[in-house]
């Protein structure tokens, strides 16, 4: 009798267990074994102390009259209740007083976070000394039209922002598959644009050939370091997690130099070798698991990893649905890519934003199936996506293995939005 091996998926603050034949189990594939800081405190202490091609921040911020702290929201897991109290030392030892400071919060396209959410991400000290807000992407009073980029992409970002004499961005690095990497000049482009410069800049990854996940230099970073430049982003301090949220590694510095710096602690982190394409992959969406907005980056590593004709199974919670802010999404996001980029050039997907992820699935639905276990989101939302709803992970294994065979192989990503695949023949 073949050996069944029982396999936990992370899945929110819980878990779900699936049985695997060994026969078909290719294996299982996830970050591990970074060294993390015993301090995580004195680590940001350690690093502003070792500015990477910037001055110190006492240094930047002497005379500063405005300063800007952009850190991003509640669906990151960086230690801002640790980062940004440090930050505010250094700037008041430069002579600004809290007054003077102000904390926006990175949205992106994202829904605002409620008070509750501001004090459990930031600490009761940070919400009780300055003033924090949220970005607002959809409101043209709140954002500084820059013009655009030379390669034509409207320039839209927080008034806030631009009204500061100092701008430091807070965040961690991540594969990401839009720019490559999260961190950096992401804090800025998307966190605190208009949404028509967001939905732009990731149409530029969608509509070109192969993946960017992984991939440090490429056309939508340099977009991104652009605009981040005409936002007056000055300095970064960006943190690399584990799986578990404890603190590798942070940079700071300036935001080109200290960002390139973490992402190759980030690649020794979440580089995963895997030893070649399977046919199913059962893929967890931790810790991006909010809404689908945030679990779609689950799809990015499993396809460096399922073969052509393959088929992807995504565990996910998503307790918040499939995209709050983007309600509209499942009226077009299961249409085939040709259909959904044909309708955004004709304006009638006004949402770019959403046109562009929804053109991202529909790309990764040309190469493999895709299946969805998930509490969150109703069976008929996620056929209206393309996707085959399942009510575990055992029938969705299962209905896998009846697809592809009885020697069908199973390769398991249960941290997939944090797992940078290194496979032979196809992935970074």
């Amino acid at each position: 009798m073949t050996t069944r091996i029982p396999i936990t998926i992370p899945y929110g603050a819980a878990t779900r267990t699936v049985h695997i034949a060994a026969d078909n189990l290719l294996g299982v594939y996830a970050p591990g074994g970074a060294p993390v800081v015993p301090d995580a405190a004195a680590e940001i202490v350690r690093a502003l102390a070792a500015p990477i091609g910037a001055p110190t921040l006492v240094e930047a911020a002497r005379g500063c009259r405005r300063v800007v702290i952009v850190a991003d929201d509640n669906t990151r897991p960086t230690p801002t209740g640790v980062i940004v109290p440090l930050l505010l030392a250094a700037l008041n030892a430069a002579g600004v007083p809290d007054d003077a400071i102000r904390v926006v919060i990175a949205l992106g396209t994202h829904r605002p976070m409620t008070p509750d959410e501001i004090v459990a991400k930031f600490g009761q000290e940070v919400v009780r000394r300055v003033a924090v807000e949220n970005h607002e992407a959809f409101d043209p009073a709140a954002l500084v039209d820059l013009g655009t980029t030379p390669s034509g992409v409207p320039v839209l970002v927080n008034r806030t922002v631009m009204e500061a004499d100092l701008v430091i961005g807070v965040g961690s690095i991540v594969p990401h598959h839009i720019p490559g990497f999260s961190g950096g000049a992401k804090i800025i482009q998307p966190g605190v644009c208009g949404e028509r410069t967001t939905g732009e800049v990731h149409l530029l990854s969608v509509r070109r050939e192969g993946s960017l996940l992984g991939v440090q230099e490429n056309p939508v970073r340099a977009e991104m370091e652009v605009i981040a430049e005409q936002a007056g982003l000055r300095a970064i301090l960006n943190t690399v997690l584990d799986t578990q949220g404890r603190l590798v590694a942070a940079v700071y510095g300036d935001p080109r130099a200290a960002f390139r710096r973490g992402v190759a602690i980030s690649r020794t982190v979440y580089g995963v070798p895997a030893p070649e394409r399977t046919e199913i992959v059962l893929a967890g969406s931790h810790p991006c698991d909010i809404e689908f907005w945030q679990a779609h980056k689950t799809l990015y590593a499993a396809e460096l990893v399922v073969r052509p004709g393959g088929t992807i199974i995504i565990v996910t919670p998503c307790p918040e649905g499939v995209a709050v802010t983007h309600p509209d999404m499942v009226q077009f996001a299961g249409q085939p890519a040709e259909a959904i980029d044909a309708a955004i050039r004709a304006g009638a997907i006004r949402d770019l934003t959403a046109g562009a992820l929804a053109l991202a699935w529909a790309n990764t639905r040309r190469h493999a199936a895709i299946s969805l276990v998930s509490d969150g989101i109703a069976d008929a939302d996620a056929r209206a996506l393309g996707f085959t709803p399942y009510p575990d992970v055992q029938s969705a294994v299962d209905a896998a293995l009846h697809r592809h065979g009885p020697r069908a192989q199973v390769a398991v990503l249960p941290h997939a939005p944090e797992t940078l695949p290194i496979v032979p023949t196809g992935g970074v």
